[in-house]
């Protein structure tokens, strides 16, 4: 019987191992970045940039918003690829409450601002 022509593509391969070797107990690879934007008068943006895309960012952001009490939404930006947005300043809490749910660790989450 003749050996297969140099086909290496029948290798076994799991699709998914990429997601599993990222999400080590649940916990993503990448830092997540928390900053704040100043805009007119007193109010303020808070942005969370950098969560992994495996997440669903929507459920995410509806949890935020009801845990907060303020509003927030999932905006595509040309740079940073999806981004949160939520009202006011966020910042400790979001930190607190990523680290809570087990997104990511404390030491990956940097808070920019002020």
């Amino acid at each position: 019987m003749a050996e297969p022509s140099g086909i290496t593509n029948l290798d076994r391969r799991d699709p998914f191992a990429d997601v599993m070797e990222e999400q080590e107990d649940g916990v993503q690879k990448e830092d997540i970045h928390i900053r704040i934007q100043q805009r007119n008068g007193r109010k303020t943006l808070t942005t969370i940039q950098g969560i992994s895309q495996s997440y669903d960012l929507k459920r995410i952001i509806k949890a935020v918003k009801k845990e907060f009490h303020c509003n927030g939404t999932v905006v595509d930006h040309p740079e940073y690829g999806e981004v949160l947005q939520l009202q006011g300043d966020q910042r400790k809490n979001v930190k607190d409450f990523l680290s809570a749910i087990g997104i990511a660790r404390v030491e990956q989450i940097k808070v920019h601002g002020f």
